[in-house]
């Protein structure tokens, strides 16, 4: 298993009461929840991938169980991880997830638009 199921559960069930555009892809080993067309938030391993306003990157790292985002050997403000042992009420996941979707709001879109 590359990514926690349980986890990828939790986060499936919680962004599905508030969003319609959803798009489950497998990527960096795990699953990455694509809200709008844009990358959200994600699980890989045993950890939450979020990606957050960098404005509140800071403030996030103060998190337990947060850290910053390394995972291509160089850190990425705007995305931390987060362990999955931090997250074990529904509340403390829903922060991370009310993170993320606040986010996406103003987030620009990776995808390529087609010409």
């Amino acid at each position: 298993m590359a990514y926690d199921e349980k986890a990828a559960d939790r986060v499936r069930e919680i962004i599905s009461l508030s969003h319609q555009n959803i798009e489950e892809k497998k990527m960096f080993g795990g699953l990455c929840f694509m809200v709008n067309d844009k990358m959200c938030i994600g699980v890989e391993k045993d950890r939450l991938m979020v990606r957050l306003d960098p404005e509140k990157y800071d403030e996030a790292l103060k998190k337990e169980g947060c850290r910053p985002m390394d995972f291509t050997g160089k850190v990425m403000k705007g995305f931390v991880f987060v362990d999955t042992d931090a997250l074990k009420t529904k509340k403390h996941l829903q922060y991370w997830i009310d993170l993320a979707l606040e986010y996406n709001k103003i987030a620009k879109s990776s995808k390529k638009n087609k010409k």
